[in-house]
């Protein structure tokens, strides 16, 4: 979803992943074009990416419909990527009201929680039709999935977690983050389902990408 609506629709989005992603060979076979299915950042951004990994990012919402329809494809993915990937999750906020949910990956992320937590909170979300979009609203979500609530309430007002805020905010803006589901590369490139079609595609961009970044 855009700061502008993505142009795919749920129902596109949700063809697009029920496709099997492409073998490596496929992928290799299409000539993907900077300027078309991914830009290079005019400025490089600072990756965390240990001595040696390649760093690639999904920037996401919870409550985008396009990022729920992705999550599996992504998690799938995320198991079969090459060893010299380092991936993480960047949830972005386009506005002050997504905060909340910014606090709530991080939160969970702080109490080793996410492996247990992200997908439900998808669901919880895109399903159970809950908003979770305030802090009340997260907290009284979280004490039913038998979570101690006192300490995440710690760990959600937490410098730790308003300084991870802080950083995937300066994060979007490096890479110029126009909408979710999106991908960031090596702190060079960037892709989204617009630029490449659907999602899809995507994966098979980054994983181009990720191929021109082995070579330097």
């Amino acid at each position: 979803m855009k700061r502008r609506e993505f142009s795919l629709t749920v129902a596109s989005a949700a063809t697009a992943l029920s496709l099997p992603l492409a073998a490596p060979a496929l992928a290799q076979g299409r000539q993907f074009k900077e300027g078309k299915d991914y830009v290079k950042l005019g400025k490089p951004v600072a990756t965390e990416a240990p001595a040696g990994k390649i760093e690639v990012i999904e920037f996401f919402w919870y409550s985008c419909p396009h990022c729920n329809t992705f999550e599996p494809s992504l998690e799938a993915w995320i198991k079969s990527a090459p060893k010299d990937l380092h991936i993480r999750r960047v949830p972005v906020a386009f506005n002050a009201s997504f905060v909340p949910q910014q606090k709530l990956y991080y939160a969970l992320e702080g109490m080793g929680k996410l492996p247990e937590l992200h997908a439900k909170v998808f669901r919880a979300v895109h399903v159970e039709r809950l908003p979770l979009n305030k802090d009340e609203l997260i907290f009284d979500w979280i004490g039913k999935q038998g979570v101690d609530v006192a300490k995440f309430k710690e760990v959600y007002n937490s410098f730790t977690v308003s300084n991870q805020v802080r950083k995937a905010s300066q994060l979007q803006d490096g890479y110029q983050v126009e909408g979710v589901p999106s991908m960031g590369v090596a702190g060079r490139y960037y892709t989204d389902g617009t630029m490449a079609g659907n999602m899809q595609s995507v994966l098979q961009v980054v994983e181009h990408l990720v191929g021109v970044a082995r070579k330097g």
